[in-house]
């Protein structure tokens, strides 16, 4: 199949089926996305059972005689500075993805993404120098919107800096994209180097 380049009328890129005319899979984009964003978790909140906690060794008063409820230990879940009934633990969010599934997932969101117009191809994607003004000005030429990632065979540095202070413009070559960030961009901008090498992954 051929994909139109933008800004052109007469140059179109030929792309396999197989990756940019997939049926869209959504339990398994789901799934993909799930793990991804659960993978970057660090899993190291901690707290304190009342066995945990210092202090509570000692019955505070009688357990009968005083007029008061009987307690065991200052040290309760319900008296203060006492544990936590359920206290939360170190633990690994990590979510088991098989490389065939995750590749799939992608194969299926850039597929939509070419669908609903959301994907746009480029020859090449410069700024001259690194300046975000030089940025805002090209994408306002483009008119691509205030959400875009930018996708590159290399990232560029005058491009990278010219996009950091930019809040929802994300610049990242081909081996630094994830199934979270092409589900959440309004749309992307990727140039045909970068589809090559993409083409090389998701074969």
């Amino acid at each position: 199949m051929e994909i139109q380049l933008m800004n052109s009328k007469s140059k179109k890129l030929d792309v396999p089926e197989s990756i940019f005319a997939c049926e869209y899979n959504e339990p398994l984009i789901h799934q993909v996305v799930t793990a991804y964003l659960a993978a970057g978790r660090a899993g190291t909140q901690a707290q304190k059972t009342r066995a945990e906690v210092r202090g509570g060794g000692i019955k505070p008063w009688n357990q009968k005689g005083s007029g008061r409820a009987r307690a065991g230990t200052i040290r309760s879940p319900i008296w203060r500075k006492g544990g936590v009934v359920f206290a939360a633990k170190p633990r690994s969010y990590e979510q088991k993805v098989n490389k065939k599934m995750y590749r799939a997932a992608l194969r299926s969101i850039l597929s939509e993404l070419l669908r609903l117009d959301r994907l746009i191809v480029v020859e090449s994607f410069l700024v001259e120098s690194p300046k975000t003004q030089n940025l805002v000005a090209q994408l306002k030429k483009l008119k691509l919107g205030n959400s875009l990632l930018i996708i590159t065979d290399n990232v560029d540095e005058s491009l990278y800096l010219s996009a950091r202070n930019l809040v929802n413009i994300d610049v990242r070559d081909v081996a630094a994209i994830d199934p979270a960030s092409l589900v959440g961009a309004h749309k992307v901008l990727i140039t045909a180097a970068a589809i090559k090498q993409l083409e090389e992954i998701l074969k």
